[in-house]
């Protein structure tokens, strides 16, 4: 939706494989922009990899780039950005997109403190230990190639440091580099630095409870913005409550009831009787009659069977407060799994009559009983 945009590059440390290269054929040609994955030789933080690859982003000519963090979900105000750069400071200016948090949570956070009438950053701290600012960073950016001087000098004073500490055991490298604490604390307060803030919806998602939060985010934006991919109530249909997606070759049976805040995905079978809250169902799984699924992501190829029961607990932001975010929960606590969404991953086979709850299945399981909060290996 940003015009004049050229292309996409993907980038991470992660071995891509058949379905990352099949993805990629697919958003292509849906999208008509050419996108590439670009895989680090190692795990080299949130600026060193951008550093590393600098001469493939800037092979185009770029005039500027945005830089997303792939954990984050949000309404992307790209265009937003592009225009404030253009009315706050210079050509060779950066922008984070801001966020409030309330006050315990933003120590989670990067936190800025800016200029209230340039919006220009004169501070940042990432994950402070004391109360900084309830301005926090969204892990979305837009540079112009001006950020390499930047991230070079501290690639060069990194090379410094590591020559001067010959003692190190040398898991340390130069081109670790972190966009956070090395760049942006150093150019806050140099004029070069400005947050764009957005009062849209914007999460992490650092748990499979936050990608059912993410879901219902997304859904509720496209109530408003594409009302025509949420499914409606028809008089042959599955009964709708509220925001519902469905594939269109999902098939439903009528006398199913999903939603709220449920997400259907391709070749998905839902049986008669089926009950769906709070959940996202990948494609090719297959809840059988009657089952129940609550807040729950159900694998790819998964199947569910008859009046069979699986529910997680939600681990919702608090409702009361505008500005909460998500908590990112422990896996365990005192010894014990934290209840939160249940997962069920690719190619799980749940028996008819049992109930799983709180529960992690690992892909390949067929299970034979029922199981509260475990993780089944």
């Amino acid at each position: 939706q940003v015009p004049g945009m050229k292309e996409i590059l993907l980038m991470g440390f992660y071995q891509p494989h058949e379905a990352l290269g099949r993805f990629l054929v697919s958003a292509q040609q849906e999208f008509k922009i050419p996108i590439r994955y670009l895989q680090e030789y190692a795990a080299l933080g949130t600026g060193g990899g951008i550093y590393h690859f600098r001469d493939q982003i800037l092979s185009g000519g770029a005039e500027a780039f945005f830089v997303l963090n792939a954990d984050v979900c949000s309404e992307f105000p790209l265009q937003e950005m592009l225009e404030f750069r253009q009315r706050h400071g210079d050509a060779h200016s950066f922008v984070i997109l801001g966020t409030t948090a309330n006050r315990t949570q933003a120590l989670n956070y990067g936190c800025i403190v800016a200029n209230a009438d340039t919006q220009e950053v004169q501070h940042y701290v990432e994950k402070p230990s004391t109360f900084v600012s309830e301005i926090i960073n969204c892990g979305i950016y837009l540079f112009t190639p001006a950020i390499f001087q930047h991230i070079g000098e501290v690639f060069q004073r990194n090379q410094r440091e590591l020559v001067l500490e010959e003692s190190s055991n040398g898991w340390q490298r130069a081109e670790v580099i972190r966009l956070e604490q090395d760049v942006f604390t150093a150019l806050a307060g140099s004029g070069k630095l400005y947050v764009y803030k957005t009062d849209g919806f914007w999460s992490q998602i650092k748990s499979a409870g936050s990608a059912i939060y993410a879901s219902r985010l997304y859904l509720n934006q496209y109530s408003k913005s594409h009302p025509e991919r949420l499914a409606q109530n028809k008089p042959e249909g599955p009964v709708i409550r509220g925001n519902v997606y469905i594939h269109p070759t999902a098939s439903i049976d009528s006398t199913a009831v999903l939603g709220p805040n449920v997400s259907i995905g391709e070749g998905v079978t839902v049986g008669a009787g089926v009950r769906v809250r709070e959940s996202i169902v990948l494609h090719g799984a297959s809840l059988h009659d009657h089952t129940c699924v609550l807040n729950t992501i159900v694998g790819w190829d998964s199947t569910i069977g008859r009046w069979a029961r699986v529910e997680g607990t939600p681990s919702d932001p608090n409702p009361n407060d505008p500005y909460a975010k998500i908590d990112s929960e422990t896996l365990f606590r005192d010894g014990r799994l934290t209840p939160s969404i249940t997962i069920l991953g690719c190619s799980v086979t749940i028996p008819a009559e049992v109930v799983i709850l709180n529960s992690i299945v690992l892909p390949h399981k067929e299970l034979s009983r029922s199981y509260k909060n475990q993780i089944i290996l």
